[in-house]
């Protein structure tokens, strides 16, 4: 499986110590130079866990696609969805609102990070969702408070 992440996903499991998630899901996440130098940026949540070899930098080709993307949308969630397209990937991990709709009107199986962690909760990788929830908005990770407890509900610990 071929699955592209922008920085967001990374940071947001790494803020709660959860970067295992990704690598009980998937073998190899890529990832774009710019996701990659917007985590190397500061010293912060994903710093180091973006150098593990889990993590595949790969370069993007189709620089024009970019350059119109960025009409909407920063770097790393350009390249994000340029990469996602050439290497046609099975799944890519977008969490704001305008890349995700981007990347799916692009025909892309898109998935966010609470997705992520609603699976991992029913394959039973991880026991409870709230403390990560918490963890989360902590360590200042924005959810809003409809989302958070929409996933409470689905993961019926509301």
């Amino acid at each position: 499986m071929i699955v592209v992440s922008n920085t967001t996903p990374i940071i947001s499991l790494a803020s709660i110590g959860k970067i295992d998630i990704l690598k009980r899901f998937f073998d190899t996440v890529y990832i774009s130079q710019a996701v990659y130098d917007e985590l190397k940026s500061k010293d912060s949540f994903g710093f180091d866990e973006i150098d593990d070899p889990f993590f595949q930098i790969v370069s993007i080709k189709d620089t024009i696609a970019t350059d119109i993307l960025l009409n909407d949308l920063d770097l790393g969630e350009a390249q994000t969805i340029v990469l996602a397209k050439e290497l046609n990937a099975n799944m890519v991990l977008i969490d704001e609102n305008i890349g995700y709709k981007i990347a799916k009107s692009q025909n892309l199986n898109v998935k966010r990070t609470l997705s992520l962690l609603i699976t991992a909760k029913n394959k039973k990788y991880i026991k409870t969702i709230k403390p990560l929830l918490d963890d989360m908005i902590t360590n200042k990770r924005w959810i809003s408070k409809s989302v958070y407890f929409e996933v409470l509900k689905v993961c019926k610990e509301l």
